[in-house]
Order: structure tokens, then C-alpha cells, then sequence
């Protein structure tokens, strides 16, 4: 797979290796008893595979289901009209704007071999710089404006709603959401670096986001400790509180809980 052979892929359409399947089924266990109510996936394959094997793990066992709204009868030929089949069921929905950062002509390339080519500092800059964008493709400047507009115009309302949210998407595009999050600078976020396969817990409070969690490693214990208060919190019937989850196919999970004021 492109990752294992250190390839540019940005947005081209690869699946996942057998690594990032093991990855999202173990983080799906991890976020097992947290309420979800309406995923979010970019239009590539790793995020609609990392979303459906994480779903796969979850204790509520309804059916994940991507509502195709690309055009009326797309949406007509994939509604549900039960009732209790729709209540058994998770929508899913694409969002082009959640793609990974474009590469442009570095797609394909192998990293190493680019730096060799171009030079190393060169490389650098096309790939950790704010507003550096490599030949026909997309700074992550470029990448947080359709991310971040998307996360504020659809992810947001949700939250507002009560719904509790699982948004799959990739390296570029949740470093471009949690720059909005954490409120961080373009000098803070080209060095913030994503732990693959773990959680991120967030408490969405009064329009504000408070972090809980970080992103340090698949063993963080705070991971583990909040998922299993929730989890009774839950099973007392005294969990007022509803929730978003955030999903990368880069295997990065961050969830969001909304606490009722």
C-alpha cells in the first residue's frame, strides 16, 4: 500500500492496509459506548472503511448507512421509508470538503526520493509550511477553509441539536479542525503532529470546546477512564449530556461532548 512504500496520496482514492484495518477496529472499541448519532466521512475509501469497521464495534449494533444526496434521485432510490428500520440505522454522510490536503503533482512520489529530487528543505516546506502549496495542489491553508467551513456549516448544527457526531476524515483535514478547535496559531499547528488509533474527547459547552485527551499514543489512559464513565453514566439513565466524535482515517478519534447548561 502507498503508506508502506512512503507515497504521496493526498486525495488519491487508495483503501487502507491491513495495519489501518486493525487500527480502526481497535479504535471502534474504544469508542463502543459512546452515543452515536450521525456520522460524518470525506469522499475517499480509507475514511468510509475506517467509519464502517469502527461502527462494526459499537455496542448499540445499528446498521451504519451513507445517505447519497449527490442528486434527488440518488437521494430517492437510497431512502428508507420504515420507521423502525430507520431507527435501527446510522446515517452516514459524504463530504468532499473532509478529503485530505491535495497534493497536486507530488501524488504518487515517493517522499524520500522527491526530497533527493527537489531538495529537502524544498519538501519540507510544500508539506509542514501554513500557506506553502506544492505544484497544482493545495496548501493547508487552502485545505482548512473547506474543512473548517464544512465542520461550522453542517458539523456544529448538529452539535446545537443534541446529536452526537462521528466525523472520519484525514491527517490535513482534523489538524485543520482542531486549529479551529484549539483556537492555534499557523506557527502551532504545522508542528502538531497526529497519533494514529486514538481517541480525542472534547466537551462542547456554552459554543465552546474544551479538549479532554490528547493525542500521545494508543495507550493514553484518559481514553480509556472517560469511555467507561460515560458508559455508566449512561447505563444510570442520569447522562443528560449528548455528544460528537470526531474519526480519521489517519485513525485519529476525537469525540465531543455537549454538556446541557
Amino acid at each position: 500500500m502507498w503508506n508502506e512504500k512512503n507515497l504521496f496520496t493526498g486525495c488519491v482514492d487508495v483503501p487502507l492496509t491491513n495495519k489501518g484495518v486493525e487500527e480502526a477496529i481497535e479504535a471502534g472499541k474504544r469508542i463502543r459506548h459512546l452515543p452515536i448519532d450521525v456520522v460524518y466521512i470525506s469522499a475517499l475509501i480509507r475514511s468510509q472503511m475506517t467509519a464502517m469497521l469502527a461502527l462494526t464495534e459499537h455496542h448499540c449494533k445499528k446498521v451504519p448507512i451513507i445517505i447519497h444526496n449527490e442528486t434527488e434521485q440518488a437521494k430517492l432510490w437510497s431512502q428508507i421509508y420504515s420507521e423502525g428500520t430507520e431507527m435501527q440505522s446510522v446515517p452516514v454522510i459524504k463530504a468532499w470538503q473532509l478529503n485530505e490536503r491535495m497534493y497536486g503533482e507530488l501524488q504518487g512520489y515517493n517522499k524520500q526520493e522527491t526530497a533527493e529530487r527537489c531538495g529537502k528543505e524544498q519538501v519540507y516546506k510544500w508539506r509542514r509550511s501554513y500557506d506553502a502549496q506544492p505544484p497544482n495542489g493545495e496548501s493547508l491553508e487552502m485545505c482548512l477553509r473547506r474543512a473548517v467551513t464544512y465542520f461550522k456549516e453542517q458539523v456544529e448544527p448538529q452539535l446545537s441539536g443534541g446529536k452526537n457526531v462521528m466525523v472520519v476524515a484525514h491527517a490535513n483535514s482534523l489538524r485543520s479542525i482542531l486549529m479551529y478547535l484549539d483556537k492555534l496559531t499557523a506557527e502551532e499547528v504545522i508542528h502538531l503532529e497526529l497519533s494514529t488509533g486514538v481517541p480525542m474527547l472534547y466537551i462542547y459547552k456554552g459554543n465552546q470546546f474544551i479538549r479532554r485527551g490528547s493525542p500521545l499514543g494508543s495507550m493514553e489512559a484518559g481514553v480509556y477512564a472517560y469511555t467507561e464513565v460515560r458508559y455508566l453514566f449512561c447505563l444510570t439513565n442520569v447522562c443528560h449530556s449528548v455528544g460528537v466524535s470526531l474519526v480519521g482515517s489517519f485513525h485519529l478519534f476525537l469525540y465531543f461532548e455537549v454538556l446541557q447548561m
